[in-house]
């Protein structure tokens, strides 16, 4: 009996262990232990059955395309995912970006440009990847902060990188992790949602996405439907703040809308960089007068999007011309003053205009007004706002 009691214990063991490394090659990359993702993901939709093909009466908030009733109860649930994506070429194609409502992009540091990308309306429907997702800076919290607590979702970010000020090697003007906190955002309850702090599952790395092998910092995915399930079941937040006191838009103030116009005009191609000699993160628009969409090439390149293979669009594109200070420290890290006015250029339908922004505080949208201080009427779809050095050209 002792014998027979050894032997099932010794392939009890074997088969848990066996299993246990199964499942650990399966959820763990060899290289960096890493957690790759199932295939599993939650029900998308809100869990609703939502037809495509219903009528489309719903105006998105955000930058006012229209969708089906179904949608808007599924994003009417909810609060904006704000989420860092990164642009190194390393890293494109990415994930997710055709999806969202609103991006805006500028230089992270050294030249490289990143992405805040807004979604809230375009994916209410379907669940979707997004990444790489990268880590947090100022100057995107400070745009984030416009749509009132969002699940800002991000990788780690500039911090202080000591338990001691006086030790500090990030300046204090970029010390986004202290920011975040300082605003009210971190936390076990708060609406930043940092990879350092939530994991697998919903978050993942996958070395393999692009086909390719490319090194861990270009590796981190979610989905939205993972995210928003974090937020609601672990975090407590939905459309109100976990106290239930406040609905995301009581404070939104959201832009003025219009169908396209008739009389199109003929500004084909929009060409801007953000750094002198980084080419690799040029950007062109090229204007589609018969679908009124601009499309976008990256570094010469097509700017693809991994989950479909389509071509980066936007309906709108506004170049918002900011203040830049740095590098400010020893990472170089930059900040863009997107709090305050300044010049900027917005364009659609074929046409540009002249126009201002101005931004009171961090906490208040946005605002752009054209040379008789006429607030600026957008297009119905994707908006795309570029934030460039107050002395960049930009060729059209």
């Amino acid at each position: 009996i002792i014998i027979k009691s050894i032997l099932v214990f010794i392939i009890t063991f074997a088969l848990s262990g066996g299993a246990s490394y199964a499942l650990t090659t399966y959820l763990y990359s060899p290289e960096s232990g890493g957690p790759i993702t199932p295939v599993a993901t939650p029900p998308i939709g809100g869990g609703l059955n939502i037809d495509p093909a219903s009528p489309r009466t719903s105006e998105c908030p955000i930058n006012g395309a229209m969708f089906t009733s179904a949608e808007q109860k599924v994003w009417e649930s909810r609060r904006p995912l704000y989420i860092m994506i990164e642009n190194m070429p390393e890293a494109r194609p990415q994930s997710g970006l055709n999806s969202a409502d609103v991006i805006y992009e500028a230089v992270a540091e050294g030249g490289v440009s990143r992405f805040g990308a807004v979604y809230y309306c375009g994916v209410a429907a379907r669940d979707t990847i997004v990444g790489p997702v990268r880590s947090a800076r100022t100057h995107f919290i400070n745009l984030a902060s416009e749509y009132n607590y969002p699940l800002y979702t991000h990788v780690g970010g500039a911090n202080c990188g000591s338990s001691d000020p006086k030790l500090c090697n990030t300046d204090k003007r970029v010390q986004a992790l202290e920011q975040i906190n300082q605003y009210g955002w971190g936390g076990a309850k708060g609406n930043d949602l940092n990879q350092f702090s939530m994991g697998f599952p919903t978050f993942w790395r996958d070395y393999e996405r692009l086909g390719k092998t490319v090194a861990t910092e270009h590796t981190m995915y979610s989905s939205t439907e993972k995210l928003w399930k974090y937020a609601s079941a672990t975090r407590g937040w939905t459309n109100k703040t976990p106290d239930g006191k406040l609905d995301w838009k009581d404070k939104f103030v959201p832009f003025s809308f219009k169908d396209d116009a008739k009389d199109k005009g003929s500004v084909g191609k929009i060409s801007s960089g953000f750094w002198e000699s980084y080419h690799q993160f040029d950007v062109t628009w090229t204007y589609d007068s018969g679908k009124n969409l601009y499309t976008r090439q990256n570094g010469g390149e097509a700017h693809k999007d991994r989950n479909d293979d389509s071509q980066l669009t936007a309906k709108v594109i506004i170049v918002q011309f900011t203040k830049e200070l740095g590098p400010l420290d020893e990472h170089k890290h930059m900040l863009y003053e997107v709090v305050g006015t300044g010049k900027s250029l917005v364009f659609q339908d074929g046409t540009v205009t002249e126009a201002t922004w101005t931004k009171k505080d961090r906490e208040s949208r946005t605002v752009w007004t054209d040379s008789k201080g006429k607030k600026i009427t957008f297009n119905r779809g994707k908006i795309m706002i570029e934030i460039l050095p107050s002395d960049n050209k930009v060729e059209y």
